[in-house]
């Protein structure tokens, strides 16, 4: 499968300065690359650094508008890979649950999964082998989702564990592979 548009779903997490780095090696190497921030990732980056790097604007987690009423339609049409990098606990638990009051949960469900979508936890490894999260995850993958789990280490808070985010290198070489 040969791939050049992606959607790039931006989730809250510390790591999510990480999908800044992955969206400059996409873009390096010629895809063409829209993102989508959640509330809680403008905590942790900011649109202009991903419009520098897409010459695209960034796409609110929200945007439903009566001039613009079926952005997840177009998205799901539009992108040959769908990567949630970061994927906070929140976001993975609320797609298991098929909530689809934003664009990220709307897009899920407009996805016909004949293209990838994969997902990128990044928590607290409680946070992460919690039963609800654990399930959900477990669940997702059943669906056809691949989701990249990064290394075991230091995590944010300072604990050791499982939950950091796959690094940007990384993933970039399991995309090179589709």
């Amino acid at each position: 499968m040969s791939i050049s548009n992606i959607l790039l779903q931006v989730t809250g997490s510390i790591s999510a300065y990480k999908s800044v780095a992955l969206t400059s090696l996409l873009v390096g190497k010629g895809f063409s690359v829209k993102v989508i921030l959640t509330n809680s990732a403008k905590n942790f980056v900011g649109d202009s650094s991903y419009f520098g790097l897409t010459k695209e604007n960034v796409i609110p987690n929200t945007t439903f508008t009566h001039n613009y009423p079926h952005p997840h339609i177009d998205l799901a049409k539009w992108t040959d890979l769908i990567l949630i990098y970061p994927a906070s606990a929140n976001t993975i638990n609320r797609l298991f649950a098929v909530l689809t009051d934003d664009l990220i949960g709307a897009t899920f469900l407009a996805n016909n999964f004949h293209k990838p979508y994969w997902i990128a936890p990044a928590m607290n490894e409680q946070m992460l082998i919690h039963p609800v999260t654990a399930n959900s995850l477990n669940k997702l993958g059943e669906m056809g989702i691949k989701i990249l789990y990064g290394k075991s280490g230091k995590l944010a808070c300072g604990d050791e564990g499982r939950g950091r985010l796959i690094e940007p290198e990384e993933i970039f070489k399991e995309i090179e592979l589709l």
